[in-house]
């Protein structure tokens, strides 16, 4: 299979790409300021804003929902400029517990998930034939 039929059918598993920013009591108003900011600059879905662990996140968080074209401009702007917060970014597949495990970005520090929350899924893969 040539190189761009395989990356086509890959990116075709990925639905959208959700980018958590944490915060706590001392960052929220720079986490306001960031996920305004993101609103501003890209043509992304500002999601859930949590003042309290919800899911699998460790700390409050601020829910950034794009487009997987956006991948490529979106996160390294937020790679440069996260203001030291700690972001994932995970691709959604169907498989919950796969994207925040295995197919997460960090950007700055790991937080440890609560990933026994998270369901594990089928998601549409090739075949081992193609």
């Amino acid at each position: 299979m040539p190189q761009g039929a395989l990356q086509d059918r890959f990116l075709a598993t990925i639905r959208d790409y959700h980018a958590h920013i944490y915060f706590d009591q001392r960052s929220v108003e720079v986490a306001r300021e960031l996920r305004n900011a993101i609103g501003d600059r890209f043509d992304a879905e500002l999601g859930n804003w949590n003042v309290e662990q919800v899911g699998p996140h460790p700390r409050w968080s601020a829910e950034i929902l794009f487009a997987p074209p956006l991948f490529g401009s979106l996160v390294p702007w937020l790679a440069l400029n996260r203001r030291g917060l700690a972001v994932l970014v995970h691709p959604n597949t169907g498989d919950e517990l796969a994207d925040h495990r295995d197919h997460a970005l960090w950007l700055g520090e790991m937080l440890p998930l609560k990933l026994h929350v998270l369901r594990p899924a089928n998601p549409i893969r090739p075949s081992p034939q193609e």
